[in-house]
């Protein structure tokens, strides 16, 4: 079975042998096609991971907003943990913060439905761009008032 037809067939033992043929430093055996796809494809998992932990953030930060009567140490450790998983995530992939401007576009468009669903608020409460730069969303001490 040739390398093309067990990535078809049996993607765990693919990767396995691609990655023994790397260790091997058999680069004639290599499944290149399929081999680029796949890297590829693990940085566009890099981006929508980003994309949604930002909103995730953003949405946790406009409900924050809206829904001040319901304000908890629970809700400010969800925004915590939200922060930290972003941190985390561009420090283990730094050129990710060459995307944030498009990301965060894209990101609050998501969040500001998300938001609106759970609040119960139309969407027009919330702005219709992002109200924030990312540098002040990912302060400790940012808790946004509106």
């Amino acid at each position: 079975m040739d390398g093309s037809s067990l990535y078809d067939s049996d993607f765990y033992a693919w990767a396995n042998e691609q990655a023994s043929l790397v260790r091997a430093r058999n680069f004639s055996a290599l499944d290149i096609e399929n081999l680029v796809e796949e890297i590829e494809s693990i940085a566009r998992r890099e981006k929508r991971e980003l994309r949604g932990n930002l909103c995730a953030l953003l949405r946790d930060l406009l409900v924050w907003t809206r829904l001040t009567g319901e304000r908890s140490g629970s809700r400010q450790a969800t925004i915590r943990l939200d922060r930290r998983r972003i941190e985390y995530l561009l420090r283990d992939s730094p050129s990710l913060s060459g995307e944030l401007d498009d990301v965060l576009i894209d990101a609050y468009y998501i969040a500001r439905l998300q938001a609106a669903v759970r609040t119960g608020l139309g969407e027009d409460v919330f702005p219709a761009d992002c109200p924030w730069s990312f540098a002040a969303m990912m302060e400790e001490s940012f808790w946004p008032d509106v």
